[in-house]
């Protein structure tokens, strides 16, 4: 589907660039953190990279970039190379430079709070106790920008918050983390175009 609304608005190329978004994923570089709990985000954005034919690998901003097109808008997609703590230093630096206010910022990340492969998105609100989000609001002054959560799930009682986010998922886990993850990058792209509200009214509602 997110293909196919691809193409769908390559028509639209050339319009009114007044809709310019800053997607940013949420993770931790390195190898070591790839495949974790943690780096979902990152995972979001790499699937945009690809489906916006975008390499994602300009540094910049304490970060790596891609700079893309979709119904007529800029899409500027980024990855946060401070650590999770630290991705505030990455976002507003990224803000001032393409003169973005927090209404054109969608941020995605991972949500203890929402099942495995679950989506859910958010017009503004506190951290949550997330601290790459958290970081993100003391940085920018305001916690009123968008946000795309995928569920992760909470760790058995056995189990640290910390140890757990920065495991792999199970391999039951990992094919409603994929479609969660296409899902988040499809909602991603009809928010450049349409109204925020709008896409949450339809992919808050999809279990």
């Amino acid at each position: 589907m997110i293909c196919r609304m691809v193409q769908e608005l390559a028509a639209g190329e050339g319009a009114n660039d007044d809709m310019a978004k800053l997607v940013v994923g949420l993770g931790n570089p390195g190898k070591e953190y790839a495949k974790t709990r943690h780096n979902v985000g990152f995972w979001c954005v790499e699937h945009l990279c690809g489906v916006l034919g975008v390499a994602g690998d300009k540094k910049k901003f304490q970060g790596l970039v891609g700079e893309g097109r979709y119904g007529g808008h800029s899409v500027y997609l980024l990855f946060p190379q401070t650590y999770m703590n630290l991705s505030g230093q990455s976002v507003a630096p990224a803000m001032q430079f393409w003169r973005l206010t927090p209404a054109d910022l969608i941020v995605v990340y991972d949500d203890l709070d929402l099942p495995p492969g679950s989506l859910r998105l958010r017009e503004k609100g506190g951290a949550g106790g997330h601290n790459g989000v958290k970081s993100i609001i003391a940085s920018v002054g305001t916690n009123e920008f968008a946000r795309v959560r995928i569920g992760i799930g909470r760790p058995p009682i056995d189990v640290t918050v910390t140890d757990y986010v920065l495991s792999p998922f199970g391999k039951s886990e990992r094919p409603l983390l994929q479609d969660a993850v296409e899902r988040a990058g499809e909602a991603v792209l009809q928010a450049v175009t349409d109204p925020f509200v709008q896409v949450m009214n339809r992919f808050n509602v999809r279990a």
